[in-house]
């Protein structure tokens, strides 16, 4: 296999809240670990709250981890990493108004972005760069769209405009964080096929943030399922779908929208109930509250990460390695 173009470890992320007299830890993410593969588009998914948003605002810098280290393209990334290696880890927002400048023209954005990133395009050759990079996405004709204003735009177009400002640094890995989540679902289809093609044609891993089990099936080579702030399972996308492991993938299949995805039923009635608030969190998995196989064990000790298989592993007692 070849060298993984990123490799988070133990990453953590906490915030401090409460008042003045009584502080706590909010426990976003906890001792994180994953890779991304060159040429592979990974996807997150989990409920709100599970942590997703949170690692990709790390990974680009956004908040500083509280702990853990994250190694991009060979380099251990910090606060002061260079912008040449923040801009091959672009981030597209679930929001494409958080990147792009509502009253300026689409040209600014994405002429200004080239400048920043690409010291080697000579200004002349910006334009017909930016043009290129708005084609590649789907915006034709990419003249008339950088005279455009990004309120001239539909959603869909604005989420494409995203990603042309993402390649504007040529990247190696993308993250995209919910680019699809406010979009209909009859455009969803077109923009998941422009991060399908960077990825067969461009080869540019892509980190997928997404609660849509439907979508993250459709484009993503794996899938990373997180549970308030720690992952639960891992592996293959198919596998992870076909034979969920964990009884907190088993609930979110149960759930899926896909008519593909088989849904899966427990034993006997029980109340799911809401995602815990991660606030101190105390010893034990943190599923186990609303988990219809929770052991005593399960609320004494945070279970590990085992392989099930040689893609799949999962964090759970109840569990078995095949």
């Amino acid at each position: 296999m070849s060298e993984p173009i990123l490799k988070v470890e133990n990453l953590s992320r906490q915030f401090r809240v409460g008042g003045f007299r009584s502080r706590g830890q909010l426990h976003a993410i906890d001792e994180v670990s994953f890779e991304v593969a060159p040429s592979e588009i990974v996807a997150l998914v989990g409920e709100s709250g599970s942590g997703k948003s949170t690692i990709a605002r790390v990974l680009a810098g956004l908040y500083p981890p509280t702990s853990g280290s994250v190694v991009f393209e060979s380099k251990a990334l910090g606060r002061r990493s260079s912008r040449s290696v923040r801009g091959r880890m672009p981030m597209v927002f679930q929001d494409p108004f958080g990147s792009i400048n509502p009253v300026l023209r689409v040209g600014h954005s994405l002429l200004r972005s080239l400048k920043l990133h690409r010291p080697d395009v000579s200004k002349s050759a910006r334009f017909d760069e930016a043009v290129a990079f708005l084609e590649k996405v789907g915006l034709t004709p990419g003249a008339d769209v950088l005279e455009r204003y990004p309120h001239e735009l539909s959603g869909g177009q604005r989420q494409r405009l995203g990603f042309a400002q993402a390649l504007s640094s040529r990247p190696s890995l993308i993250l995209a964080d919910e680019p699809v989540s406010m979009l209909d679902v009859s455009i969803r289809i077109g923009l998941l096929n422009v991060m399908k093609d960077l990825r067969d044609h461009d080869g540019v891993s892509l980190l997928y943030i997404t609660h849509d089990l439907a979508s993250a099936r459709y484009v993503a080579d794996r899938m990373i399922v997180l549970y308030a702030g720690r992952i639960v399972e891992e592996g293959l996308t198919e596998e992870v779908i076909g034979s969920p492991q964990h009884p907190y993938t088993r609930l979110l299949m149960s759930t899926a929208p896909d008519p593909r995805i088989k849904a899966v039923e427990f034993d006997g009635d029980h109340d799911f109930g809401e995602p815990p608030k991660v606030i101190d969190p105390g010893p034990g998995c943190r599923f186990a509250p609303r988990c219809p196989l929770a052991m005593e064990q399960c609320r004494t000790s945070t279970p590990p990460m085992i392989d099930l298989s040689p893609t799949n592993r999962a964090a759970c007692y109840a569990v078995k390695k095949s």
